[in-house]
């Protein structure tokens, strides 16, 4: 069944998670480490969490965003130490990224920042709740990647 445009449930659905996006982004952002931004984090975490190394194009498509805005981020985390980047062996045109231990540091101290307020959020709502929510959040976001 297809969706007639300004289907107020979809309408309603779509405002809330735009909302609480912007919500949780301005409270993050102020629980980071001086001078941290989100975009920061989120490569960051990434990196440590993948264990290895990525092209900045891998990177971009991961966090489905331009070439050109990831090697910005990547300029600003190189510059701060947090990353490590160098030319790929097997092409000199690619270049591949990968944490420093500086930028491991820095995620640990971001994830200890944030993660009061993560679990003082978790704990309101009740972890039932929030379990119940995941699979419906995930289901949202495979079928925006996918263009469905």
């Amino acid at each position: 069944m297809t969706e007639k445009p300004g289907n107020p449930l979809a309408v309603t659905l779509f405002s809330e998670i735009l909302t609480n996006e912007q919500l949780i982004r301005n409270k993050l952002s102020r629980v980071l480490p001086k001078g941290m931004e989100i975009s920061h984090f989120s490569v960051l975490n990434h990196l440590a969490r993948i264990g290895g190394e990525r092209s900045p194009a891998q990177l971009a498509t991961s966090f489905h965003v331009t070439r050109g805005a990831m090697t910005n981020t990547l300029g600003k985390l190189e510059w701060a130490g947090y990353v490590h980047i160098r030319p790929d062996w097997d092409d000199a045109r690619r270049k591949m990224v990968t944490i420093s231990p500086a930028g491991r540091q820095a995620r640990d101290a971001a994830i200890s920042a944030i993660s009061p307020l993560i679990s003082e959020l978790v704990d309101e709502l009740g972890e039932d709740k929030v379990r119940a929510t995941l699979p419906v959040l995930r289901e949202l976001r495979t079928k925006m990647e996918s263009g469905s």
